[in-house]
Parts: C-alpha cells; structure tokens; sequence
C-alpha cells in the first residue's frame, strides 16, 4: 500500500469540494464538543438526550461517530442546549 502524506485534514483528502470537507470539519468539532461533554459530566444517553432535547438514539448515533445522519443545525442546536457555545466549537 502506498503512503500519501494528507493536506492538512483528512476530510480535505476525503472530500474534494473545499466546501463539503469544511462541512465535514465542523460537524467532527461539534461531535467532538459533544462527546466531551457527555463524558466530562457522567451523563448516561439517556440525561444527555434529554438535556439536548433529542432521542436516545441520536445520541447513540453521536457517540458512534455516525455523522452521516445529522446536519450541522441539528448538531448546533444539541451543542447550544447543552451550553457548549457552538460558534466558539465551530472556529
């Protein structure tokens, strides 16, 4: 197998649309956020869920890493729920 040292990120070698692999980042940093803050503060899916004010299962999703079944407003507005200032998150 042949090694290729990546750009920078490896959503900007994943991604040839400059704008897509942006997207891609951003939801990584707010998964990220999330994820942290589901850990930092012992939540279960469940509490985590219902201070995101979200089902179990997306928070399930989330701790998966399946970012194909969220946009960045859905993943905006758990972060903003949960006081994460997703601006800052996004930068």
């Amino acid at each position: 197998m042949k090694q290729q040292i990546t750009t920078g990120s490896v959503f900007d070698d994943l991604e040839p649309d400059p704008g897509k692999a942006e997207q891609m980042k951003i939801k990584a940093a707010l998964f990220d956020a999330i994820i942290a803050y589901i850990k930092d503060n012992g939540l279960t899916q469940e509490q985590a869920a219902e201070i995101m004010g979200v089902q179990r299962s997306r928070i399930g999703d989330v701790c998966r890493g399946k970012m194909s079944g969220f946009s960045i407003d859905a993943l905006v507005s758990m972060a903003a729920r949960a006081g994460l200032h997703p601006l800052r998150i996004a930068a």
